[in-house]
């Protein structure tokens, strides 16, 4: 097998059909045999009706439904899991990847290469979504002390062993694109310009991106961890210089403060700094809950033309 593509769907039924002819078109002229893996994240719009009836008419189409809705990088992971192909696709399913780019990665994949990510150009997103990206990802570097490029998405082509790689770390909070970095290997990134959305509107509301962006970030980084214990050093510097001068004022002048005011505010802000803190290491503790309980990504109901199970 020397392609599979691995696309997960959700809100994007109406899109399935036109994806499924132009990646078609697209592998049968490049002359590559190939399967494509459409995975079921739970979609509200039904979309497991509309996987079956192409996977009924063609063979080469792979449907895997999951038990509910895991989220898109499980849905990922699921795909993968199940990839047999040399080389692996992945790309969304509402048609903002265009399935004619394929052979632009692959073309650049053969230069030496085992990841190309595709970088959007000219990318059909509000300005909003655009200013969150790039902030989340100028946190994320600084947190994990790596260099993310926010303007890659999860397009791209990998080499078997890259995947094969990535199956392996088997966390809950996880990323695409953060964990194929991690991984290493040859990567590179070409342009390539996006389409607008072929239906609907994106299911990633700002607290589900701001509740992935937390999850990741403390995933891969004990840095929160770290910047909680400066702080808290800093103010205990700063507190007990406040008290040598209070008492020196005292001892000197007879000026004892009236000190309310600032004792109360004092209170208050190391009240909201330790809670902080302590939510931090919540965060932290939520993770080794989620990672110890050893649940499995994903839960496969239905698989057509394969064989699936939980993993």
């Amino acid at each position: 097998m020397d392609f599979s593509v691995v696309v997960p769907v959700y809100g994007c039924r109406d899109a399935l059909p036109e994806l499924h002819r132009r990646l078609v078109e697209t592998l049968e002229q490049m002359g590559k045999s190939f399967e494509l893996i459409f995975v079921d994240d739970h979609d509200k719009q039904n979309s497991w009706e509309e996987i079956f009836r192409i996977c009924q008419q063609d063979k080469r189409v792979r449907g895997i439904k999951l038990s509910r809705n895991f989220g898109q990088i499980r849905a990922i992971t699921a795909g993968l899991d199940n990839a047999k192909g040399d080389w692996i696709v992945v790309m969304d399913c509402d048609l903002q990847d265009r399935p004619e780019s394929i052979p632009e990665l692959y073309g650049k994949a053969c230069e030496g290469f085992d990841v190309v990510f595709a970088k959007r150009v000219d990318r059909k997103d509000s300005a909003l979504t655009k200013f969150l990206s790039k902030s989340f990802y100028k946190v994320y570097e600084y947190f994990t002390d790596g260099t993310y490029d926010a303007s890659l998405c999860n397009f791209s082509i990998s080499r078997r062993i890259v995947i094969q790689n990535y199956c392996k770390l088997r966390e809950h909070n996880r990323g695409y694109t953060m964990f194929i970095k991690w991984l290493g290997f040859r990567q590179t990134a070409i342009e390539l310009v996006g389409d607008e959305r072929f239906s609907g509107s994106s299911s990633y509301s700002f607290s589900k991106k701001m509740n992935m962006a937390f999850e990741l970030i403390t995933a891969q980084s004990n840095k929160p961890l770290q910047l909680s214990i400066r702080i808290g050093f800093v103010i205990s510097l700063i507190a007990f210089a406040f008290l040598i001068y209070t008492v020196l004022r005292q001892l000197l002048f007879n000026d004892g403060a009236a000190g309310w005011t600032s004792l109360i505010a004092s209170i208050y802000l190391m009240g909201g700094i330790i809670l902080a803190a302590i939510g931090v290491v919540g965060l932290y503790v939520g993770t080794i809950f989620t990672e110890v309980k050893n649940r499995p990504l994903y839960v496969i109901e239905e698989d057509v033309n394969g064989e699936g199970a939980a993993k």
